[in-house]
């Protein structure tokens, strides 16, 4: 049985541009326009006709820009969106991050020469990111000063982003209690290749003697990151250590956009230098991030991991030969398995290791992975993973 074609609305003011993307999208059985529009306006009137299942909008429009049709799609009908712009370059970060908060998915940049010189490549990227997007989970996103929103849980220690009048946070159905403990579903079929993680998850790893975070995330993995990030305070007692996939040109952004949102500094993290307690490291583009002996960072070129570099699994794998018992991993929402050996290294290893939840990842690939090889001790929604952090981290230092 043939599957049905993807069903997109494409909102675009330029009908130029708005006949190339019905040419670049038509030319595949897999896709189905199913409307048009001109302004974020007209593609809102559509949305509860058409029921699309991905929106390509472009970001300047009259009456309603691409930002604020975001945030009113979000708000009111959500859905996967993909914004295509000329403003969306590499060194368009405030833009492009601003996107990703507000909800977008992600971004695609308009090509600067024109499409016709390089048409297959981009008709395949479009076509590419189109179906990942179809596949993605996404939250209603409340409008700030609309109504009532959902904040993550209370805990000691827990202080809100620098900009919490603008945080943009996901509505999800809360998990009783906090703490869920490993639930292989049936549908998983990959066989753990070491023992079962253990009934209680205390016995694996304990926070006590935790000193170092370990995060990584690929798709959906800018806002999941900034959920967690955002929540730490100035004093946070350990180092914490992100690997996030992202195309190359964006990862400075990236940083420049946390460090903006967060109490602790974002920074990229120098070789040969030792992680310090309250300073949020990332590894530099097109590098894997480890330790050597002494602890310091290193970087290495070794070929791509799961198909990425810089490669969770390679800096998890680092933190789990150097800290052992001491390492926290969280391993966040993001397509493929880069991550899962590494978490599973991390518990045999004896460290605390937590996986994001179905409900709350845009794709729920690399944590589905970790818990299907019985890495992750813990399994959480995204809104409660700072807090729990923030609880056993900081209590246990007081």
């Amino acid at each position: 049985m043939n599957k049905k074609p993807i069903r997109v609305l494409l909102v675009e003011d330029s009908l130029v541009a708005l006949m190339i993307f019905k040419r670049l999208l038509g030319s595949t059985p897999e896709i189905e326009i199913v409307g048009t529009a001109r302004t974020g306006i007209e593609g809102l009137e559509l949305i509860p006709q058409i029921h699309p299942q991905v929106i390509c909008t472009d970001l300047h429009m009259p009456k309603m820009d691409g930002l604020e049709f975001t945030k009113e799609v979000m708000a009111r009908f959500p859905c996967p969106i993909l914004v295509i712009s000329s403003s969306v370059q590499a060194e368009d970060t405030h833009t492009v991050f601003n996107l990703l908060k507000a909800g977008a998915v992600d971004v695609f940049p308009k090509p600067r020469q024109g499409v016709m010189g390089n048409f297959e490549a981009i008709r395949h990227e479009l076509i590419s990111k189109i179906k990942v997007l179809s596949g993605v989970t996404v939250f209603t996103l409340h409008r700030r000063g609309a109504g009532v929103r959902e904040t993550p849980r209370a805990s000691p220690g827990v202080v809100p982003p620098k900009n919490a009048g603008k945080i943009l946070i996901p509505e999800q159905k809360r998990v009783e209690p906090v703490v869920q403990t490993v639930k292989i579903p049936s549908s998983y079929t990959p066989t753990p290749r070491y023992p079962s993680a253990p009934a209680s998850p205390d016995a694996a790893g304990s926070f006590r003697g935790v000193k170092i975070v370990a995060i990584g995330a690929s798709t959906g993995g800018p806002q999941a990151l900034h959920t967690i990030l955002s929540q730490l305070p100035p004093k946070f007692p350990v180092p914490v250590i992100c690997v996030q996939h992202i195309s190359e040109g964006f990862l400075k952004g990236l940083v420049d956009w946390l460090g903006s949102e967060c109490h602790l500094p974002v920074k990229i993290a120098p070789a040969g230098e030792r992680p310090e307690a309250g300073i949020i490291y990332f590894p530099p583009e097109q590098k894997h991030l480890e330790l050597d002996n002494s602890g310091r960072f290193l970087y290495s070129t070794l070929g791509p991991v799961s198909g990425h570099r810089p490669s969770v699994t390679v800096t998890f794998n680092a933190v789990a030969k150097f800290y052992r018992r001491a390492a926290l991993g969280i391993l966040l929402t993001g397509m493929g398995r880069d991550g899962a050996d590494g978490m599973l290294e991390l518990f045999k290893q004896g460290g605390v290791t937590i996986a994001q939840n179905e409900a709350s990842s845009v794709v729920f690939g690399m944590p589905r992975e970790a818990i299907a090889l019985n890495a992750a001790q813990y399994i959480l929604p995204i809104t409660d993973i700072a807090p729990l952090l923030l609880h056993r981290l900081m209590s246990d230092r007081h």
